[in-house]
């Protein structure tokens, strides 16, 4: 059944329930497909459908369930129009034939999450290369464009999108199968899994281009990932510790946007919106991480010193209480452990909280060669900072505006233009 939404927005509404319903489409659809490429142009197909139908029917009461049959109808059809598919037909069961046409109750959300985490295992296969499997999965799961992802991963978009169409090729040719592994095979992929994971969880809590600086059904995918893989690797201490930074990430994102959805930064937000059940969350998982390192700091992994970080802050019952030092020795133990340019930058930023400006400077202009940070709108949004606390008005001015430049989200480049303004 269709409800009476008013016509003339038909197809924003559309886009937008697309973006956040492709990455079930094509994970349902891949179950029955076996092959992320073709799931993929069946959720488009969807998506096409939609298009044609809702502007002149309306759109339905659950559009994701809607999108869903449609992608799920045509993956049937097409196993049944390609011989070498029959087996699998036979497998997706009776209850797919008779499938009413539009259901608008939601699927059970353990397939769901089911679904998702097969879509990540696959595209995690050790058949591609590490950055493919980034890039596929931040594209399929995150339902990313090339643009996004490649800045999320600091590479050109011809890269990125070369990356994709390999990727994709790769899984076919190899008949690689849609499931999530057991044992050493798990194993072999479980870096590359908490990576696209975390990358996900990213985009939904600063996306990098766009209207809003939140996607919070992102967040809420890779939440829910996260979780899953506790159940699913308990022994595994790099798992507690990504459930763990996100879980207190999540936590302050009610705080992160003002009433007109501009960004509130983490010294202006009001602690008292931080979500305390995820607080408590983060936590035990980060407790459970801890548990199995070696000592409680230096054996740590990547995802868990972040999430030791993260607790630092949520710890703090104001801004002025945060225990900066100790996060700087974090953060040094966490570029020893996954050096790179980023790490490093928020090292700088930690230094000068705990040191002072000056050596917080020192250490970000140390940072300005490196060509992987030469677009990235957050070095000179630092340097700005720094200068502007340092009373270097016209100079903090003028990195600000050259972050602004660089900036695709909108909201992040407002921001940056008022503390231009400001300086």
């Amino acid at each position: 059944m269709a409800v009476s939404h008013p016509p003339e927005h038909p197809r924003q509404v559309i886009e937008t329930v697309f973006r956040m319903e492709s990455p079930r489409l094509i994970a349902g659809v891949a179950r029955i497909v076996r092959d992320v490429g073709i799931a993929e142009e069946l959720a488009q197909d969807a998506l096409v459908a939609a298009l044609e139908q809702w502007p002149e029917q309306g759109v339905p009461d659950n559009p994701g369930a809607w999108l869903m049959t449609t992608a799920r109808r045509r993956a049937v059809d097409l196993v049944r129009r390609r011989e070498r598919y029959a087996r699998k037909l036979a497998e997706v069961g009776r209850d797919l034939e008779t499938m009413p046409p539009h259901v608008d109750e939601p699927a059970d959300p353990d397939d769901i999450d089911d679904d998702l985490l097969r879509l990540v295992f696959t595209a995690c296969h050790p058949v591609l290369s590490a950055e493919s499997r980034v890039a596929l999965t931040l594209r399929l799961l995150g339902g990313l464009t090339t643009g996004e992802i490649a800045r999320a991963v600091l590479a050109s978009e011809s890269t990125v999108a070369q990356r994709i169409v390999r990727a994709k090729r790769a899984l076919a040719a190899g008949g690689i199968d849609f499931e999530v592994p057991c044992g050493p095979d798990r194993d072999a992929r479980l870096g590359s899994v908490l990576e696209v994971i975390y990358l996900i969880f990213n985009e939904g809590y600063a996306a990098t281009a766009g209207d809003d600086l939140l996607r919070p059904a992102l967040c809420e995918d890779a939440l829910r990932l996260a979780r899953v893989l506790t159940a699913l690797m308990p022994d595994e201490s790099e798992v507690h510790g990504l459930a763990a930074l996100l879980e207190l990430q999540a936590s302050r994102a009610a705080a992160r946007t003002g009433p007109a959805g501009e960004p509130v930064l983490l010294k202006d937000q009001n602690r008292a919106r931080w979500d305390q059940m995820l607080i408590r969350r983060g936590f035990a998982a980060l407790a459970r991480a801890q548990s199995m390192a070696a000592s409680p700091a230096g054996g740590l992994g990547p995802y868990a010193l972040q999430a030791a970080i993260a607790a630092c802050h949520a710890h703090a019952h104001t801004y002025e209480d945060t225990d900066w030092q100790q996060i700087a020795v974090l953060y040094g133990l966490l570029a020893a452990r996954a050096p790179s340019p980023v790490v490093e930058l928020n090292r700088a930023v930690a230094v000068a909280m705990a040191q002072g400006s000056e050596a917080g400077l020192v250490l970000v202009d140390a940072l300005a060669a490196e060509s992987a940070l030469r677009d990235y709108h957050l070095l000179p949004s630092v340097r700005g900072d720094l200068l502007a606390r340092l009373g270097r008005k016209e100079e903090a001015r003028a990195e600000f505006e050259r972050a602004a430049s660089l900036a695709r989200n909108m909201r992040e480049r407002e921001l940056l233009l008022e503390r231009a303004a400001g300086c």
